[in-house]
């Protein structure tokens, strides 16, 4: 997720405990990343709509992810 930014993600990770509710949604998204996965290899059954569904709160919690990226970042001048 957001590889343009992994640098910022690791500071993230590393430097401030205030980013617990970052780390959740990071977390998350690639939980629903591996689940999206599974589902299209036909590794797990899943409905369309389940699948849409799947996609649609992963790309909310990018958007967020991306969000709180950018405003960190300008945060902390990096």
């Amino acid at each position: 997720m957001l590889h343009e930014y992994r640098d910022v993600i690791t500071h993230m990770k590393q430097n401030d405990a205030a980013n617990a509710h970052f780390l959740k949604i990071f977390d998350r998204h690639n939980d629903l990343d591996n689940q999206i996965t599974k589902a299209e290899n036909g590794d797990v059954p899943m409905t369309d709509l389940e699948l849409e569904k799947l996609k649609k709160e992963k790309l909310l919690l990018k958007d967020e992810a991306y969000a709180m990226i950018i405003a960190y970042k300008k945060e902390h001048s990096l």
